[in-house]
């Protein structure tokens, strides 16, 4: 992200909840486990805000249907490499400058609330082979 990007709207969803097959512990490739996702993504409001029209913004809604279509679908075994490969597809789908995911794996260690990891992707990120 450039310092430019630091002055872009974003729409943000935080705290989208579901479940999905996550883990390499063999009992976690076995049993759904609870995920969070906190999502940022760029987006210049003024069109919409001039028009209150949905179709001059991203529609939240939908980012929201693909990301929980994605996960539910997925079996990793690292929360790295789910948020990894949501990201991507974000910027593919829904042609995304850049986008910040955090995924969290709550209870997943005793003693701390939850686990997880936040990146951050361009579309430079879609070029690279993983």
């Amino acid at each position: 992200m450039s310092e430019s990007d630091e002055r872009t709207d974003r729409i943000f969803l935080r705290g989208l909840t579901t479940e999905c097959v996550i883990g390499f512990i063999d009992w976690e490739r076995r049993v759904k486990q609870t995920v969070v996702l906190d999502l940022e993504l760029p987006v210049d409001c003024r069109q919409a805000a001039r028009t209150d029209d949905v179709a001059d913004t991203l529609d939240y809604k939908k980012v929201a249907k693909h990301v929980l279509a994605f996960v539910e679908a997925s079996a990793f075994h690292l929360v790295e490499t789910l948020a990894e490969r949501l990201a991507l597809s974000l910027l593919e789908t829904f042609a995304l400058p850049w986008v910040r995911v955090s995924l969290n794996k709550p209870g997943a260690i005793r003693h701390s609330r939850d686990v997880g990891v936040t990146l951050v992707r361009s579309r430079a990120d879609l070029a690279t082979p993983g």
